[in-house]
C-alpha cells in the first residue's frame, strides 16, 4: 500500500487485503500486528490501518489491546 484511497470502495479494497495478511486463530500481540502492516505499507500510519481493520471488524482485539484475532 502506497497511499490511503479516498473513496470509499478503495479503502475497503485496500483493507479487506490487508486482512489477508493476518491467519485466522492465530492471537498476535500488538507488536505483531504493527510489523505485518508495517511489511505492507509504504506511507508510515500504521495505526489508522490498525483502526481500520478493527472498526471494519476484521480484525478483534482484547479491550487492554494486548491481543488480536483475525475474524471470520
Amino acid at each position: 500500500i502506497v497511499r490511503w484511497p479516498k473513496k470509499p470502495f478503495d479503502k475497503q479494497v485496500v483493507i479487506k487485503w490487508l486482512s489477508r495478511k493476518f491467519k485466522f486463530d492465530k492471537k498476535y500481540s500488538k507488536k505483531e500486528v504493527n510489523n505485518i502492516i508495517k511489511q505492507n505499507h509504504s506511507f508510515d500510519d500504521s495505526a489508522l490501518l490498525r483502526r481500520e481493520l478493527i472498526s471494519k471488524k476484521l480484525l478483534t482485539r482484547k479491550n487492554d489491546g494486548s491481543i488480536y484475532l483475525r475474524i471470520n
